[in-house]
């Protein structure tokens, strides 16, 4: 392997311990090699710091092993050029493995060269990410609780699920509240507590609110109720400290809004996950592959087999497949693109299509800062109709009498 850093080093890092391994010396001959190893606290990482500083090393590599690589990364992120590998991607021969080997093994994969660092944003950004994913656990456990008051409604047998089609909005808050205190509630009751746009007549209210609840029910429909009440108040608070740190990329979020299906929660998880720099990724196909959207390659002997597309960022996937399904009931490019892949190809596929495209879009708006044009539902039908009419004029140039029962190709 031709040598390419003069002086590196690779890191194998554990929870308690990392096994440092320096490579240094002339490129045209054999490496000397420095081998030691440091305590995972903070005065062991300094002393990793200070001892790669003494090394002059000005490459570094290391694995990333759940979250233990975080704290290394933020001591020695402004001391040398720091690259955080996939551990699948580097992996070494099955053999005799030790945290010595590993950690030479990534040295050398570094001094030749041969190792492409995962994506790692700036600090705001990770902040960010922390605070949108931590949102998207908490309404995960809101909506929880609210299944699990639906169980026990349906346990008493009170059916306001067949007259309301969220027994969490205002209406039916407050009849919620009153069921939980136990409080008998007439008809007359209903006309205060039930909003006047309320679909359901009030007399099938009455009757699905006439059930069996016995005081277990309360008491657990109490437990569910309160918790769902501290969850939301939590996600009021993410959500404010959320836009807080969105200030300062306000214009990547407006231009993100622009594309249809993404709102400001979609937008705003899109900065937290891809950052703002796209210079980082080669192409809008680069994006959508390492987000886990596009369709792998299993090609061998000249055939193509089937694959399955690689894992990716899941939080990023994720939304991007929200973002595509909520575009479905709209008419423009998006939505058309989806209901004919869906007809040909079926809607797992179309859901992923979907959000390759959405992420392509979204990759060039923060390229260029230019916000979403809107091509119509008609762009692709239109496209194939002017690349049919160029083949025809060539066709014809060449000599050649076309004839179509299409007027406009003829």
């Amino acid at each position: 392997m031709e040598a390419m850093i003069e002086r590196c080093a690779g890191l194998d890092v554990h929870q308690k311990v990392i096994v440092g391994c320096v490579l240094h010396g002339s490129l045209d001959k054999r490496p000397k090699r420095e081998i030691k190893s440091f305590s995972t606290t903070t005065e062991g990482l300094l002393e990793l710091s200070d001892w790669l500083l003494s090394m002059e090393v000005t490459d570094a590599v290391m694995e990333s092993t759940g979250v233990y690589w975080k704290p290394i990364w933020n001591i020695l992120e402004d001391k040398c050029h720091l690259i955080l590998a996939n551990a699948r991607h580097v992996k070494n021969v099955p053999g005799r493995k030790t945290d010595v080997k590993d950690a030479e093994w990534l040295a050398k994969l570094l001094r030749s060269g041969l190792i492409e660092g995962n994506f790692v944003p700036e600090e705001s950004i990770r902040d960010l990410r922390d605070l949108t994913r931590y949102r998207t656990k908490l309404i995960y456990n809101r909506t929880t609780e609210r299944n699990r008051i639906h169980k026990i409604l349906q346990d008493a047998n009170i059916k306001l699920t067949s007259v309301f089609s969220d027994i969490f909005g205002k209406s039916g808050r407050r009849i919620l509240e009153k069921i939980m205190n136990g409080e008998k509630i007439e008809l007359n009751d209903l006309e205060k507590l039930v909003h006047p746009r309320t679909k359901a007549k009030l007399t099938d209210i009455a009757s699905a609110i006439n059930g069996r609840i016995r005081l277990h029910h309360r008491y657990m429909f109490r437990q569910h109720w309160e918790h769902m009440i501290y969850l939301e108040g939590k996600i009021e608070e993410i959500e404010k400290q959320i836009d807080h740190c969105l200030k300062p990329y306000q214009e990547e979020v407006e231009l993100l809004d622009t594309i249809p299906g993404i709102d400001k929660n979609g937008a705003a998880t899109l900065v937290a996950e891809m950052g703002v720099d796209m210079s980082v990724f080669k192409s809008g196909k680069h994006f959508a592959s390492w987000a886990g959207v596009s369709p792998g390659n299993n090609e061998s002997a000249g055939k193509k087999k089937r694959t399955k597309s690689k894992k990716g960022n899941k939080i990023l996937k994720t939304m991007a497949v929200q973002c595509a399904l909520s575009t479905r009931p709209q008419n423009n490019r998006i939505s058309s693109f989806f209901k004919r892949i869906h007809k040909r190809q079926g809607a797992k596929k179309a859901q992923m299509a979907t959000a390759h495209l959405l992420l392509k879009i979204a990759y060039t708006i923060l390229l260029t800062k230019e916000p979403y044009k809107e091509l119509g539902p008609d762009y692709m039908k239109q496209k194939q109709k002017n690349k049919e009419l160029k083949m025809v004029e060539y066709l014809k140039k060449k000599g050649y009498e076309i004839s179509s029962t299409d007027p406009e190709v003829a």
